[in-house]
């Protein structure tokens, strides 16, 4: 029997699989049977200003769907930042 093959890995899977990473590193535990990780606001940080040179770079250059998950995902973690950075 033959392994599974991985799929392609395309835009929109990079920039999801960049904001998994810093929702996690923000305290969000995305799948319920793994154990949480430690919070860690600068390297969540660092990937969202990550996707967002991401942002910049690409302007003009991807379809309409991809623009969406960028735009989409850069929202919500910029939100969630803010409220966890956000003095209490």
């Amino acid at each position: 029997m033959e392994p599974a093959q991985a799929p392609p890995v395309t835009f929109s899977s990079f920039v999801i699989s960049l904001g998994s990473s810093s929702l996690m590193l923000m305290g969000e535990q995305l799948d319920p049977s793994q154990a949480s990780i430690p919070v860690n606001l600068p390297q969540a940080k660092e990937i969202i200003d990550l996707l967002s040179v991401l942002e910049d770079k690409t302007k003009g250059n991807l379809t309409p769907d991809e623009q969406t998950v960028l735009r989409d995902m850069l929202y919500a973690l910029r939100m969630k930042y803010v409220t966890l950075a956000s003095p209490k």
